[in-house]
């Protein structure tokens, strides 16, 4: 095989995502802090979209997502993790170019 690179483009409708890792420790609302021990089911991440298929129309690359963590498959790319998902199985999408929001912001 010889040392060319290949550029990774996902197909159809599949988003690679780089995950925020949490530092593990976190606060309450009231000021209690919760260690990293403490695991919370059902709770959703952030992460940056890093590649979108032909097929994805309402995130970009660079746009940040919220996604369950159990829906999701995992890659390796040059000692860095990345998930893959469907565009369906994202929640949210956190962007510039608000048109239809919740008026929360980030």
């Amino acid at each position: 095989m010889s040392d060319s690179k290949f550029e990774v483009q996902m197909l159809h409708d599949r988003v690679m995502i780089r995950s925020e890792k949490d530092s593990g420790e976190r606060r309450s609302s009231g000021g209690i802090v919760i260690p990293a021990t403490v695991e919370r089911s059902n709770r959703l991440q952030w992460g940056e979209v890093c590649g979108v298929g032909h097929h994805v129309r309402t995130v970009k690359v660079g746009d940040r997502v919220l996604y369950h963590p159990e829906d999701q498959f995992e890659v390796e790319i040059q000692g860095e993790d990345y998930l893959v998902m469907r565009e369906r199985d994202l929640h949210a999408v956190a962007n510039e170019r608000p048109e239809h929001g919740t008026g929360l912001y980030l």
